[in-house]
């Protein structure tokens, strides 16, 4: 039998073991699934962190101000630092992106095999893991510009006036447009996405835009300070570019609380990514809309100007004339072959249209269709050559950003 004051000693000594790794054990349940230490907040990084992202970006603007002309039509600095990031699955091809065309370092990570040398936490948000995790472990060293992109190189998303191209996106990036607002998103074109996307206050449950409640329900576990927008939009779809200086402008505690929200939320891949699709322009401006011109977007980022809004509206105009063409001209070859061509033709169309299904409306829709993809194609180039200098870019900045 232990004497007292023994037997005192020992509890003492077993409390002061046992409790700080009974703690210990506790927050490394609930610690972020990172490979990275465990982040300390200093004191300067904890008072931002309480406050509202409208505070954070109290500086920015949603309007993309006209008098924001910074190079006065000189070319950005060739020394400008840029790593383009990356989410791929082990079955894409990447084989595509040339560094040095492209003025890019690659960061690649590979979202479903967890022994490679860069890969995320979880594969777990679609892009957003991937993301987040890449400004967590660099956000000490940053490049001047992060572009933050998808696996493919070809999608319907990508910008339609480069061919969809994402490699050449890429190259055609205008970086001092990136660094004067802080922000861009590399889709120009509105649909989708623009002027009104989500509409989180409503309490609804739309077919085909099911993240709209689920924002709604996890807003306030991403934004606690911050009241539960009206409106949120952007053009989709999550690849974007952001400066340094804005994304240090946002305390680095607030990623690692992103993605612990990310790890530990009970909505699935699917939709818990696609609620960040119209939640980073927020994240990294505090506007809930931010949709630039798509004519000054075009320019000013890519260099494919057309001289002015007007002009631009045009080649839409003529972009749309070739689709209803193209649209009409697949149903009458599925008409034909269903041998239904004659009596379909003579109920939708007027007698006035008599002529022309004498000369063969098939004829007709294919030379209409060839003339407007020449003269598209005329203006295409037209624009690119106005593009290269960047004095004509300059119609690029006086776009403002409709709210």
């Amino acid at each position: 039998m232990f004497p007292k004051k023994r037997f005192s000693w020992v509890l003492i000594i077993s409390i002061l073991v046992l409790f700080p790794l009974t703690l210990y054990l506790m927050l490394q349940q609930h610690r972020p699934l990172t490979k990275t230490p465990p982040i300390l907040v200093d004191a300067v990084e904890a008072p931002r962190l309480l406050e509202p992202l409208s505070s954070v970006h109290e500086s920015c603007s949603c309007a993309v101000r006209t008098s924001a002309i910074i190079h006065d039509g000189v070319a950005p600095p060739s020394n400008i630092t840029r790593v383009l990031v990356v989410p791929q699955t082990s079955k894409d091809s990447t084989g595509w992106i040339d560094e040095r065309a492209m003025n890019v370092n690659l960061s690649l990570y590979v979202v479903d095999n967890p022994i490679t040398a860069t890969h995320p936490p979880v594969n777990k948000g679609h892009e957003v893991m991937v993301y987040l995790t890449y400004i967590i472990d660099h956000y000490e060293q940053l490049p001047d510009i992060v572009i933050f992109i998808h696996a493919h190189r070809h999608a319907w998303h990508n910008v339609d006036l480069l061919d969809f191209d994402a490699a050449e996106m890429v190259k055609r990036l205008n970086s001092e447009r990136v660094t004067r607002y802080g922000y861009m998103n590399l889709r120009c074109s509105w649909d989708p996405g623009c002027p009104v996307w989500l509409q989180p206050q409503k309490k609804e449950e739309l077919l085909g835009k099911q993240e709209q409640t689920l924002l709604a329900k996890s807003w306030s576990e991403l934004f606690p300070l911050d009241p539960l927008p009206r409106i949120l939009a952007q053009p989709c779809c999550a690849q974007f570019a952001v400066s340094k200086q804005r994304i240090l402008s946002i305390p680095h505690g607030r990623f690692v609380i992103y993605r612990d929200w990310l790890l530990r939320t009970p909505l699935t891949d699917y939709f818990s990514g696609r609620i960040w699709e119209f939640v980073w322009q927020y994240v990294f401006t505090g506007c809930e809309v931010f949709c630039p011109l798509e004519h000054a977007c075009y320019c000013d980022g890519y260099g494919l100007c057309f001289g002015g809004q007007a002009q631009y509206a045009e080649f839409v105009s003529l972009q749309r004339q070739m689709k209803n063409y193209t649209e009409e001209l697949t149903m009458l070859r599925k008409e034909q072959r269903n041998d239904t061509e004659s009596s379909q033709i003579s109920k939708s169309h007027s007698d006035s249209d008599l002529d022309e299904l004498d000369l063969g409306r098939e004829t007709v829709l294919t030379s209409r269709i060839r003339a407007i993809e020449a003269e598209l194609h005329s203006r295409k180039a037209a624009a690119l050559d106005r593009g290269e200098s960047y004095q004509n870019r300059a119609d690029g900045i006086h776009a403002n950003v409709t709210e």
